[in-house]
């Protein structure tokens, strides 16, 4: 079995406490950066990313060295980090020592030493200072301790691979848990099936109504014995969408002919909030009972719930991790090494620390991607690579800081006031600037050091560590700005000023999370055109686009245009009273349940206030801004009412997508405007640099977004093959071809082109 030495050495060589006291992490590209520096500057002589081999206890090892000098036989392992070298803990640097002395061991075993010198290179990356920790080793000790870890490893191994070969001849002759397909959904699998074994990138838009979820999961399960993939990843935008696809894998399970044997481990990953049994206490031994001798504990639980055969949910993990005493989130962690099928959000894979991006790097899988919603990911993507810092959060907590981070927080607030003063004729309107503000950036590295080392000695201070975490996340950004990103300037009052960088174009930041992947899905409802998700998320030029036939019918649907109304912005109060008539003509000719979209809640609230003036016979309610999740289960539970309504929505809010109103639920939709972002300052920036990017400045930044929203709202209406139903498209500016060219196509007698 083919083991990294990392993977090994984290199994192996952890111990004692989970510490998770917060050191300013580098991002995975500033490590690169960092590891490079140091290779670059060892110069002649020197060998970087020295491939190591070798076989111990029936394990084939691999890795790579950092450096390596063959003439005077120094190995040396570099680690990057931020701030005070002594913040590094010890459960840290025990596993680093560990690596470094295994790739020792196999050094010396490859090149036939008896000695070797050895240093760990901790690498400063703010102030670009080097920390190193030499020994020398003898060949025999070190082969001595690897052999040590090996036979820890050596019966989890033999497991694995037990593990692997049944699953793999369990998905191969995996059953569909329905006698047989829905209309168009074979198609669908068929075509996820052979996207996963041909290793291809797919934006796949799969209208409402195939079953979705079931229908890319079952076949790129099926795929994985014969594309010979370790892991399989379904990514999600929604906690909903998310417990959907637990829900189908269980419907898969229990529909095979021995569904209580069941290899494939399956990890529901759940955010960090929701999974805590402390939130009042800070992750290490001297203050959470859980992580006390958190890795001492963990083999056992780790066993447990590699043989739970079932789920591993945020339930059953609890369960299990209570039995063991440790904490069921990093349990969760540990678990998503060793899972074949991860489902959790987007971001496990896309942000700046995505989880499952590193394990996929560190061990050499072969991941398939699947990524549900795939619509979102533009938008999520510009929000994970998006940072704003705030003066007031900055004066609030200085007013009652310690002693030891005046001087620190005076210098930064001396640098607010400084940018203020560069851009006091702005006034409350955005300026956007070409390059970051450098007293801000030069004095964010002192309180970042000085907060971080107050922080470790101290007990949790909930503020504090918003001001860090805000900081660290700025100066990361800042190190990699661009012309993906936008630096924005606002000032709204005294002491409320902002400094903002914006992500324009998350392509240059997802870019290598997908060529990482061995396949890659993103399936969607509404993926028109695929150019604007393949530029914008960074996808390999050879991506395909497939729009798949919808399995419902024009005869379904009506679709009403309204040529003498216009929803342009100077055309707003002009346009109450017509669309109120329409509303009101249309429920009295079929009463039932209805959802009116609207650009914003002061336009819906017009056009709800005119109909209750003038037709106050028609039932109504309204979403309003702020709703608790109770009042929106509320809201949706109105639809369930024998009597109709109709009910006013925002465009590309929380009902407009996501949810389910089938049959008599929802019998129309009234969608005003075009869904058209604001023509304001940002966005015409915006505009101008995906303009010189791509060619498409108006498209991407409004067209196309603004119509996606459309096809989400209206797409509330026909949820099955036996639904009918009616959707007014409530601007004239529907009617042109190009808007239309970007709508359903089925919802018209013959299809738009691809």
């Amino acid at each position: 079995m083919r083991v990294a030495v990392r993977t090994l050495c984290e199994f192996a060589a952890r111990e004692g406490d989970l510490d998770f006291r917060y050191t300013p992490a580098p991002s995975a590209e500033e490590g690169m950066a960092g590891h490079q520096a140091i290779q670059e500057k060892r110069g002649y002589g020197y060998k970087s990313e020295y491939s190591l081999t070798g076989e111990c206890f029936g394990l084939e090892l691999y890795g790579r060295a950092d450096v390596y000098n063959p003439h005077s036989g120094l190995l040396e392992e570099i680690k990057t980090h931020r701030g005070d070298v002594s913040r590094i803990r010890p459960h840290q640097r025990a596993l680093h020592l560990a690596q470094l002395r295994a790739y020792g061991a196999l050094l010396c075993r490859q090149e036939k030493r008896k000695t070797l010198k050895l240093a760990l290179v901790y690498f400063d990356i703010g102030k670009k200072r080097e920390t190193s920790i030499a020994q020398t080793a003898r060949a025999d000790e070190l082969w001595q301790e690897l052999e040590a870890l090996c036979d820890r490893y050596r019966l989890w191994a033999e497991q694995e691979a037990h593990h692997r070969e049944q699953r793999d001849v369990r998905l191969s002759g995996l059953r569909f848990p329905f006698p047989q397909f829905r209309p168009r959904q074979r198609q669908l699998a068929e075509t996820v099936y052979k996207n996963t074994v041909k290793g291809g990138s797919l934006l796949l838009e799969a209208p409402t109504g195939l079953g979705k979820t079931l229908g890319t999961l079952f076949p790129a399960l099926m795929a994985m014995p014969a594309a010979e993939h370790d892991r399989l990843v379904y990514l999600t935008c929604r906690n909903t969408a998310r417990q959907l696809a637990v829900d189908a894998l269980e419907r898969l399970r229990a529909a095979q002919e021995t569904p209580q044997i069941w290899p494939l481990r399956t990890l529901e990953l759940v955010a960090k909030t929701d999974a805590c049994e402390h939130p009042d206490k800070a992750c290490h031994g001297d203050s959470c009972p859980l992580a006390k001798g958190f890795f001492d504990r963990l083999p056992d639980a780790r066993t447990e719930a590699a043989q739970a055969g079932t789920t591993l949910t945020q339930e059953v993990l609890a369960k299990i991790a209570a039995g063991h005493d440790i904490c069921p989130y990093f349990l969760a962690q540990e678990m998503a090494r060793w899972c074949d099928l991860v489902i959790g959000d987007v971001n496990r894979m896309f942000d700046q620390s995505a989880l499952f991006h590193g394990l996929t790097r560190q061990n050499n899988w072969k991941t398939a991607v699947l990524i549900d919603e795939a619509h979102n990911l533009v938008d999520r993507g510009r929000g994970m690579y998006s940072v704003q810092l705030d003066q007031q959060r900055l004066l609030k907590i200085r007013k009652t800081a310690p002693k030891a981070l005046k001087s620190h927080l005076d210098r930064t607030a001396r640098a607010w006031q400084s940018v203020i003063r560069d851009h006091s004729d702005a006034g409350t309107a955005p300026v956007f600037l070409d390059n970051l503000p450098s007293a801000l950036t030069g004095s964010l590295q002192g309180l970042v050091s000085g907060l971080t080392d107050y922080l470790a000695d101290n007990p949790p201070d909930l503020a504090l560590q918003e001001v860090l975490f805000e900081s660290v996340a700025f100066m990361k950004l800042a190190e990699s700005f661009g012309d993906h990103s936008l630096c924005e300037f606002r000032r709204e009052g005294r002491g409320r000023a902002s400094v903002t960088i914006q992500n324009l174009v998350p392509a240059d930041f997802l870019r290598d999370r997908f060529q990482a992947a061995a396949s890659v899905l993103l399936f969607s409802a509404t993926l028109t055109p695929g150019i604007y998700y393949r530029d914008l998320l960074g996808l390999p030029e050879d991506s395909h686009f497939t729009s798949l036939p919808s399995p419902f019918s024009a005869d379904q649907l009506q679709v009403n245009f309204t040529p003498k109304i216009s929803t342009r912005q100077a055309h707003r109060e002009a346009s109450v009273q017509p669309i109120t008539e329409l509303i009101a003509q249309q429920y009295l000719e079929r009463p039932g349940h209805y959802l009116a979209f609207f650009s914003s809640f002061k336009y819906l609230n017009e056009v709800s206030e005119a109909l209750a003036s003038n037709a106050a016979e028609v039932p109504q309610r309204s979403q309003h801004p702020g709703m608790s999740p109770q009042q929106r289960r509320e809201f949706l539970a109105g639809f369930q009412e024998k009597s109709g309504s109709v009910a006013f929505a925002v465009l590309g809010g929380v009902f407009s997508e996501g949810i389910d109103l089938p049959g008599d639920q929802l019998i129309g939709a009234f969608v005003a405007t075009l869904g058209l972002p604001p023509f304001d300052a940002w966005h015409e920036v915006l505009k101008h640099r995906l303009q010189q990017r791509f060619g498409a400045g108006y498209e991407y930044t409004y067209l196309i977004p603004g119509l996606q929203k459309v096809a989400q709202a209206a797409g509330r209406v026909i949820r099955t093959p036996e639904d009918q139903g009616v959707i007014c498209l409530i601007d004239d500016r529907f009617l042109q071809p190009q808007i239309r060219r970007l709508l359903p196509g089925w919802w018209f007698e013959t299809e738009t082109a691809d």
